[in-house]
């Protein structure tokens, strides 16, 4: 009988495993080449027939930040095991690129997609698309950001609020070349579900840095709270009680980080705060080459206190980042730039990597 039962928790504890194997992917999903040196700031979303859609950017024949790109898109019938054939998501629009897409599934069903179309140093702007027929066919472009000058809003970052109120969080200078010391985020605010857009009546930044990248989560409380890029060696935060448009003074936090952006999302399975980012030791002193480790960590009392970190990636010549963070029933997917160092000068041979991991795992230790 002892026997039986220890065949029967070899079975079981296979079975299991064999559950968590199927559920877990590691993959680069879109490859640097020649013709595509680049692959960054994807995003993911659930289709309303169950495929995932993947969109990031596409950069063409250079790496650089105003490179020629598109935002092109993949669909998996797998949950993300394998993926179709290419297709352009959208079109460059721009002087210079489109890039850094979001994906946002309203409450009501819809599927809003959201990019930058880049011109210059002095017109960065946001624009928004809606599903008419997912994932191929989308209604025009529309302009979200009402004021000139340049915006940064990265991947996978508008939210919608518990009142159906959407933000859009961005950076704005009106000069990224002249005046970057002056970025300070800005979110955009719609009320009628994507169909008129305004600017926040405050704005975050720093007297002599720049406040960059920001991120939002809606707290329990009903406040949001916002996550900043800096260049002060950890990661800002600041808060809103009244649903984006006045903002507290931003803080550090204990968070060492360089100055690269981090991510933040609430598990729906578990209502914990999941907080992705660059936790190098360095700091500030860490350079764009050294966005490692790629660390997770949960907070249970919504942003208070955080968990010791768990590692995502840790190779020392790596560069991680720009992750969005995706929820499908249990499982996170992740999508974030692999770099490795081999000596080149830039940002040549970026791949784009795929992860699905049950949320359990990142409160393992």
């Amino acid at each position: 009988m002892n026997a039986f039962r220890g065949w029967i928790a070899v079975v079981l504890a296979a079975a299991v495993a064999s559950v968590n194997d199927t559920r877990t992917i590691n993959q680069i999903v879109c490859r640097a080449s020649t013709q595509y040196p680049r692959h960054s700031e994807g995003d993911t979303a659930v289709l309303k027939d169950g495929r995932l859609l993947l969109a990031w950017t596409e950069f063409e024949g250079k790496f650089a930040d105003d490179a020629p790109a598109v935002i092109a898109g993949k669909a998996s019938q797998d949950g993300g095991r394998t993926w179709g054939e290419k297709f352009v998501l959208q079109p460059n629009i721009g002087r210079r690129n489109v890039m850094s897409a979001s994906l946002l599934r309203k409450r009501d069903g819809e599927l809003l997609f959201f990019f930058l179309r880049k011109d210059g140093p002095e017109d960065l702007s946001v624009w928004m698309r809606r599903a008419v027929r997912e994932p191929d066919q989308w209604t025009s472009p529309v302009r979200v950001s009402t004021l000139s000058g340049y915006h940064v809003m990265n991947n996978a970052r508008v939210i919608e609020l518990s009142s159906g109120r959407l933000l859009a969080p961005t950076a704005h200078t009106p000069d990224a070349a002249k005046q970057h010391k002056a970025m300070s985020c800005l979110c955009y605010l719609s009320d009628d579900g994507g169909a008129t857009w305004r600017s926040a009546k405050t704005r975050i930044g720093f007297s002599e840095s720049a406040a960059m990248e920001p991120g939002l989560v809606e707290l329990k409380d009903g406040r949001i709270l916002m996550i900043i890029r800096t260049v002060r060696g950890c990661i800002y935060t600041s808060h809103s009680a009244d649903g984006g448009d006045t903002w507290s003074e931003a803080m550090p936090t204990s968070l060492t980080a360089p100055a690269a952006p981090a991510s933040i999302a609430r598990i729906p399975s578990t209502g914990d705060l999941l907080l992705i980012w660059a936790n190098n030791p360095k700091g500030a002193k860490a350079t764009w080459k050294e966005r490692t480790p790629l660390a997770a960590a949960i907070s249970r009392d919504d942003g208070n206190t955080w968990s010791a970190p768990r590692n995502i990636e840790d190779d020392p010549k790596g560069s991680f980042g720009y992750c969005s963070i995706r929820f499908v029933g249990e499982d996170v997917l992740l999508t974030y730039y692999d770099w490795r160092d081999s000596g080149q000068k830039g940002f040549e041979n970026t791949s784009l990597r795929f992860r699905r991991l049950p949320a359990a795992w990142f409160y393992e230790k």
